[in-house]
């Protein structure tokens, strides 16, 4: 175009394509069409080897660079699936395993049980409910003590001889340390001591079963049953993974967000798109346009004058309508549709003489 001194807008007259089309092409926002090169070089007096040449180029260019996009996206889905795996990591000391107790200790993940605390020497009750003296004192003060307090008092007992305290002092002295009530009350203290004991490993042994029972009920539900972690299982983090990767910087929309909405506003074109198919109807190209990353496409028209219309449709999607509105124009495009490929949607045109045509 600079040695031949054309202006775009001479370039657009004679070629048949818009000024706008053309301010795309030659800003590197669109891939020209094969068509509009051949007419460049016609217009312009070169030769049309070497600019379709140079198209063959850059049109690879194109989608090496779609590529490399591809790629990049699905290296961020990678390294983001990687992330969120990477935040439901082992339970610490288990090895990758299901949660096991800790060695010498029953309950769940380590916990030991609670066992309720026994009587001590100074408050061990009687069998009557009423706390009575220390248990290394005689069974004379706690009579005593209990009929202060309006209980029946036991018939004290009888003196022993020198003989007998001198023996029998240490004895009791050795059974108020070993926390033994005294001689004749041994008969209800031996009963609540060895019934407390007796409870002690049952309680133990209820507490481990239960502990038990609730890593294995954990594993199976975090593991669905099958060794594997279930899909649902929630994990620690605070936070869930987003459902889906973030989209390009210009990118506004994905997926059935994009139906409806023009391609160029959402920052789907450009080198995110590309033709699909196409048809000739008359002089007008007619193209289905998908972009990978929105996940959408639509159809454009070229060469088309002012009334033509061009439509856009897809299974399950509502039909999109485009046409050329000004005198000056030659191209026109429809909104979005979602489809999951570029061959899943079909373009259509309608001229203003009569002529339709539609793509495969």
């Amino acid at each position: 175009m600079d040695r031949s001194g054309l202006s775009v807008s001479a370039v657009a007259d004679r070629t048949g394509y818009s000024k706008t089309s053309w301010d795309r092409y030659l800003n590197g926002r669109l891939l020209a069409p094969k068509g509009a090169v051949i007419a460049l070089a016609e217009v312009t007096g070169t030769n049309p080897v070497h600019l379709t040449t140079m198209w063959e180029l850059a049109e690879r260019a194109w989608s090496r660079s779609e590529m490399r996009h591809d790629m990049t996206m699905e290296a961020i889905r990678i390294s983001q699936a990687r992330a969120a795996l990477g935040e439901f990591g082992p339970p610490p000391g288990t090895g990758g395993r299901g949660a096991t107790a800790t060695s010498g200790v029953a309950g769940p993940a380590g916990v030991a049980p609670v066992v309720p605390s026994q009587p001590t020497a100074t408050t061990a009750p009687d069998t009557d409910g009423a706390v009575g003296a220390p248990r290394g004192g005689s069974f004379g003060e706690g009579s005593r003590g209990r009929s202060q307090n309006g209980r029946a008092a036991r018939a004290p007992e009888p003196p022993v001889t020198s003989a007998e305290g001198s023996a029998g002092a240490p004895a009791a002295q050795r059974q108020a340390a070993a926390g033994g009530p005294p001689d004749e009350g041994r008969a209800s203290g031996r009963d609540t001591s060895e019934g407390a004991r007796r409870r002690r490993p049952l309680l133990m042994f209820l507490a481990g079963v239960v502990g038990a029972l609730a890593v294995i009920a954990v594993a199976f539900f975090l593991t669905g049953g099958d060794g594997t972690k279930a899909a649902g299982a929630p994990g620690p983090s605070a936070t869930a993974p987003s459902p889906a990767p973030d989209l390009p910087a210009g990118v506004k929309c994905a997926g059935v967000g994009c139906t409806g909405k023009d391609p160029e506003n959402m920052g789907c074109g450009g080198t995110l798109a590309k033709t699909s198919t196409s048809v000739t109807v008359g002089t007008t190209l007619v193209e289905v346009r998908y972009s990978k990353t929105c996940g959408a496409a639509w159809a454009r028209v070229t060469r088309a004058a002012q009334g033509d219309t061009v439509t856009v449709s897809a299974a399950g999607a509502a039909r999109q309508t485009g046409s050329v509105a000004a005198a000056g124009d030659t191209d026109a495009y429809t909104p979005m549709v979602s489809v999951a490929g570029g061959a899943a949607a079909k373009a259509c045109v309608t001229l203003t003489s009569g002529q339709e045509g539609c793509t495969k």
